[in-house]
């Protein structure tokens, strides 16, 4: 197979992308277990990307139990090197209505327990995560969205919450005076492995619902977010038509080498089976 340098991760909605040609399905095994879906590899508007619905075709895998890590290692296997991540987003400020576009350049924690590290045992890596997203990157994906008759806000804050459940009233309200702009469910930990494995990593974020802290505005359910859902899964795929073109130069950003002084434990420290396991990630740094 062609290695694919590109990566789509697919959120609500998105469980596919129409105008993929010469697709193969990819049953891709890892370390961490299976992917959320079988991968679909193609060719969109004449470059190779690879395709993962992040919570399986007919969404059937909530926030929580999505398998995050086997999903980063598996698009890294395939050589993908960019990772574009769209999902559905609540909206905490006035200014980003339901319909718009966020492009978002931090993230808040507030998820509970995931495991958000591919590095848990005989290796100590910390990487950098003071700008989780990559600038490059997403100012790609802004230079497509503006193609489209859409309103994008670029830059803001997400709020990375556990869910299933939507947020309380309080909790919202609270995160508004943090400044946060949109709220959602799966952010993290898919931007830090995202970064461990030396990816860039850019989301287009599409707005479906103030969330609950908007007075005399219908609070935040399924059926509101589906509503708006089927509308915004259109233009996101209008958007990666788009931006694909561009996307399969050579990166200029510095993701590609964020574990060049992140890894902590000595190399003469590292047992060679440590090594063997994560050779996929650490290889180039242990010569």
């Amino acid at each position: 197979m062609t290695e694919v340098k590109i990566g789509v991760i697919g959120g609500s909605g998105l469980y596919g992308i129409e105008g993929m040609k010469d697709v193969q399905e990819c049953d891709v095994k890892t370390p961490f277990g299976e992917p959320s879906d079988t991968i679909h590899v193609g060719t969109l508007e004449g470059v190779r990307i690879a395709f993962l619905p992040r919570h399986a075709r007919g969404h059937k895998i909530n926030p929580t139990n999505i398998r995050a890590r086997a999903n980063i290692w598996a698009l890294k296997s395939l050589g993908v090197e960019k990772v574009i991540s769209v999902s559905a987003v609540g909206s905490l400020k006035e200014e980003i209505k339901p319909g718009d576009l966020v492009i978002p350049d931090q993230i808040i924690d507030r998820t509970k327990g995931r495991i958000d590290t591919f590095f848990t045992s005989g290796i100590v890596v910390h990487v950098s995560m003071a700008d989780p997203y990559c600038a490059e990157l997403s100012k790609l994906m802004l230079e497509a969205s503006h193609k489209m008759k859409i309103t994008v806000h670029m830059g803001g804050t997400y709020i990375a919450m556990e869910g299933p459940q939507f947020s309380t009233r309080a909790e919202s309200n609270l995160y508004r005076s943090w400044g946060a702009a949109v709220i959602g469910m799966t952010a993290l930990p898919e931007a830090k492995l995202a970064r461990e494995a030396e990816m860039c990593y850019a989301a287009l974020c599409f707005a479906t619902d103030y969330d609950c802290w908007r007075p005399n505005t219908e609070d935040v359910t399924a059926e509101i977010i589906l509503r708006t859902l089927r509308q915004n899964v259109e233009i996101s795929k209008q958007i990666l038509k788009q931006a694909v073109p561009y996307l399969s130069g050579e990166r200029k950003c510095i993701c590609n080498s964020a574990l060049r002084y992140a890894i902590a434990t000595a190399p003469d420290s590292i047992a060679l089976s440590t090594k063997k396991q994560y050779d996929l990630l650490i290889d180039k740094y242990m010569k």
